[in-house]
């Protein structure tokens, strides 16, 4: 028997660039074109019975971009897709919630994020976590300072840190670690996404840009998921998925 939906999917979403460059178009309209996957997505994980999904919008290293672009998603798209969508999203039981440093977020986008995760906090649907200025290798930095003050203040023996600590430091340490990270565009790495977290997740390699990916994209995926066995550094019991 095949085993059940993963509980946490992640996805890096990349290719929206190429996606414009190839149709002759500015960049920004590659991230606007995005928006409609984002939505198929959301949908489907709901439908489907994924209880998180979370996606890698914006990169600690993603500032490097020029900054009209940067200024445009993080202010212009980011409001812009809150406010086309969070009635629906809000009516489906999504709770909206982010993980990253997104007290450097411009005004505009960070107002409208706070005031969508605030309107959705009580929503007990899928959760979408939406990873904003957020780099891997940035939030274990974070978790390690915060245990360094609970050492430094006396709240925490040296002796006592251990993986469970470390995770229970984490931006979000009550969400469960994504049984499947999805990246689509060919690119095969991590891209310091969620680096702690996906020490056993299965990883899903897409050719398809990110503005083409499609529900049917992902129940490929996710049944690609169903089908292996995950040994979590377990002996091979032979018997096929489990």
């Amino acid at each position: 028997m095949g085993r059940s939906v993963p509980a946490h999917v992640g996805i890096i979403m990349d290719g929206n660039g190429r996606w414009a460059r190839q149709r002759g178009l500015p960049r920004n309209e590659g991230h606007k074109a995005a928006e409609r996957a984002i939505h198929d997505v959301v949908e489907a994980c709901g439908e489907i019975g994924v209880g998180y999904l979370t996606l890698y919008a914006f990169s600690t290293e993603n500032w490097n971009r020029p900054r009209a672009e940067v200024d445009f998603i993080l202010s212009h798209l980011l409001a812009g897709f809150i406010k086309r969508n969070i009635d629906e999203l809000d009516a489906r039981g999504v709770r909206i919630r982010t993980i990253g440093r997104t007290t450097g977020l411009p005004s505009r986008g960070r107002k409208a994020l706070l005031d969508a995760i605030e309107r959705t906090r009580a929503n007990s649907g899928l959760q979408l976590i939406l990873a904003l200025n957020y780099g891997g290798r940035a939030e274990i930095a974070d978790a390690v300072r915060t245990i360094a003050q609970a050492v430094a203040a006396g709240r925490l023996e040296p002796g006592a840190v251990d993986e469970a600590v470390i995770s229970g430091a984490l931006y979000l340490p009550d969400v469960p670690d994504p049984d499947l990270i999805i990246r689509t565009s060919g690119e095969e790495r991590l891209s310091n996404f969620l680096l702690w977290q996906s020490a056993y997740s299965e990883l899903c390699f897409s050719s398809v840009l990110w503005p083409d990916y499609t529900r049917e994209d992902l129940e490929k995926a996710i049944s690609g998921y169903m089908g292996r066995e995950r040994r979590f550094g377990g002996v091979d019991t032979g018997g096929g998925p489990a």
